[in-house]
């Protein structure tokens, strides 16, 4: 019965084509923005996740100011002393290496060709606190950090920007007046939310001291984390030596900051998910409104065949046959129109994942999710007109014009 009843609902769909097509255009614009935007979330989610752990994992980055710019109008935060670098690597447990940062402007030259670049000045450690392999050459050595030696590493940008593929290690390249020895090429970052991270010149910390900022102030430290060691708890012990150290008094605020990547990993993801979680509700009304537009295309067509209803009633077919057949149509509208907007949301997330740089992906939970609650709107919003239809009086149907 099931088979023959499934064959009546393809029929009666396939005789009014345009008016199935639009009774199941709001089934496939939900099932896709739904889809998209579920999709499309978690792409963002996890391109937030890769670019924070580009900055490594129980990492903690340690500024001066109480946020990222100066804030409050008032005078600029003191930078750390190299000092400060040294006390928090010989008497904080948990850390397993520190590496300070000074960062300069510039502009990198190499035969007529220039490129204007962040000059980062730092030492052997950073490669420890977040890993960065080396796609050529080798790392500064131990004389060449301690002498503040001219030799550079150079992100994936500055190596396309100024060697078009050719070779880098060896060649000696200028930087705001000065020689540069090449001895390595960074392997890609990509871009994250923190900028193109491959757009960086690799100096040791001493060099861009003496020859670019003139100070041998530090502007940031990158702490890493023993995985054995809670991050609050070196996080806090690095405040109280810093608070010492800089003559903080009891009460007042810090004139430092401490973030800890993974909680910025958190923080960006948790927000990431609420506002797609938000977007997908709103998406997932017009399944709501295609569900109605079901349901009244449904009464419609149930009166126009009241009569034909009335000559299967006559001929000894049961109410239940009938509620049967009209909830079956419903159901394969919303199923038609669930395949659709599954399709459809799959282009519009390659297209969307394309032009935004972000990760493709394919959620089969999500997919599956989506067809059933389609499916499962054609039963709620299908029942009512069945039902209509399966109460009608064989006699009062026949006499309908």
């Amino acid at each position: 019965m099931i088979g023959t009843t499934f064959i009546l609902a393809l029929r009666s769909i396939r005789r009014h084509l345009l008016r199935s097509f639009l009774t199941v255009l709001g089934i496939v614009i939900g099932v896709a923005a739904v889809v998209t935007m579920v999709t499309l979330g978690e792409a963002t989610t996890a391109a937030v996740q890769k670019s924070i752990a580009s900055l490594g994992t129980n990492v903690l980055q340690v500024r001066p100011g109480q946020g990222f710019g100066r804030g409050g109008g008032g005078p600029r935060p003191a930078d750390f002393k190299r000092e400060d670098v040294i006390a928090i690597q010989n008497q904080i447990a948990g850390v397993t290496a520190v590496a300070p940062q000074a960062t300069s402007a510039g502009t990198a030259i190499y035969e007529g060709a220039n490129w204007s670049t962040t000059i980062t000045g730092t030492t052997g450690s950073y490669f420890q606190v977040q890993p960065w392999p080396l796609a050529q050459g080798r790392s500064f050595s131990a004389q060449e950090e301690a002498a503040g030696k001219l030799v550079c590493m150079i992100g994936n940008t500055v190596y396309t920007n100024l060697y078009h593929g050719g070779a880098a290690i060896g060649t000696r390249m200028r930087i705001g007046g000065l020689s540069c020895d090449v001895i390595a090429v960074l392997t890609t970052r990509g871009q994250g939310g923190f900028g193109d991270q491959d757009d960086v010149v690799l100096m040791p910390v001493k060099a861009v001291q003496r020859r670019f900022t003139g100070s041998t102030d530090v502007r940031l430290i990158l702490v890493g984390v023993d995985q054995d060691y809670a991050t609050a708890q070196v996080q806090a012990s690095i405040s109280g030596l810093l608070r010492e150290r800089r003559h903080i008094e009891t009460g007042k605020d810090d004139d430092f900051n401490i973030f800890d990547t993974k909680q910025i990993s958190d923080t960006l993801s948790s927000t990431t998910t609420l506002l797609t979680n938000i977007v997908t509700a709103v998406a997932g009304i017009s399944l709501v409104v295609g569900g109605i537009g079901i349901m009244n295309i449904m009464l419609v067509s149930v009166t126009e065949r009241t009569r034909e209803i009335g000559i299967r009633l006559a001929i000894g077919a049961v109410a239940n046959e009938v509620l049967l057949q009209f909830l079956v149509e419903a159901v394969v509208l919303s199923c038609i129109g669930g395949l659709i907007g599954l399709v459809l949301g799959q282009i519009v997330i390659a297209g969307l994942s394309y032009a935004g740089g972000l990760p493709w992906l394919f959620d089969v939970r999500i997919n599956v999710i989506s067809f059933l609650i389609s499916a499962l709107i054609g039963v709620v919003f299908g029942y009512f007109p069945a039902r209509r239809a399966a109460a009608l009086n064989p006699i009062d149907a026949l006499r309908h014009e």
